[in-house]
């Protein structure tokens, strides 16, 4: 007896699968829970659904932000807020599926974060943390990059995006920057006393050289005198003179 062709079809539909892998994906295939052959590619795919199953797992870089709690080499507490570009090799998705599965970003990526910020941070004092923040940055990067890659994990960035320290640390630095900046004030203040000291220095000298200067030529030269007492005469004669004062302007009698 001939099975009807329609019924046929019907019977082939329902025993294949297909699955269509999007841009920026890969698809691991499985048979029986188990990881068949490399990763597929972008593509419409058909499979047994009775025996195998295809997943999609994505490959595109994508950005995870979190915290990571540590302590600087003089034992202040410091959190950081991160945030790391990553993705997965995508010609080595399936490694990483059977190892990790689905969820391997959450079972891999925090944990080498917080390891390397660490390591980074306890080799500063909070002072030179702060001060040089974009170097323990680099080096935490360094070491993120080297610890997921042998994980198949392609990291692009890690940024420092704020740094909290303990709030006594935090006003015992405020402090700090206040009394600088009082220092520096009353330094610039120190300064400015003493050029204007120096300033009047030089002026009295300058004065008692030019009153020096005068006086020599006055006394060598009896003209300069009545000079001197001609500029400053008001055009009135004295009414009164005592004993044998004479006045300066000589008339003579023809």
């Amino acid at each position: 007896m001939k099975v009807p062709f329609m019924f046929s079809m019907c019977m082939l539909m329902t025993s294949c699968g297909c699955e269509q892998v999007d841009t920026g994906y890969r698809g691991i295939e499985t048979r029986f829970g188990e990881v068949q052959g490399k990763p597929l590619t972008e593509g419409l795919y058909f499979y047994n659904p009775i025996t195998s199953t295809i997943k999609e797992i994505k490959v595109q870089e994508e950005k995870i932000e979190g915290k990571a709690v540590s302590f600087t080499r003089d034992t202040q507490r410091v959190e950081i807020d991160f945030a790391v570009t990553l993705y997965p090799d995508p010609e080595a998705i399936e490694k990483i599926y059977k190892e990790y599965g689905e969820q391997w970003e959450a079972k891999l990526v925090p944990q080498a974060i917080q390891n390397s910020i660490k390591d980074v941070v306890g080799q500063y004092i909070a002072d030179d943390l702060v001060g040089k923040r974009d170097e323990a940055r680099g080096k935490a990067e360094g070491e993120v990059i080297e610890i997921l890659k042998t994980r198949n994990v392609l990291v692009t960035r890690l940024d420092f995006v704020n740094l909290d320290f303990d709030d006594k640390y935090e006003a015992a630095v405020e402090a700090k920057v206040v009394a600088v900046q009082r220092s520096a004030e009353a330094v610039n203040k120190t300064v400015e006393v003493q050029e204007q000291a120096k300033q009047k220095v030089i002026a009295a000298k300058s004065e008692a050289e030019a009153m020096t200067i005068k006086s020599e030529a006055l006394s060598k030269n009896k003209g300069l005198v009545d000079y001197e007492a001609i500029q400053r005469w008001d055009g009135k004669l004295p009414q009164y003179m005592m004993g044998n004062s004479t006045p300066f302007i000589n008339i003579k009698k023809d």
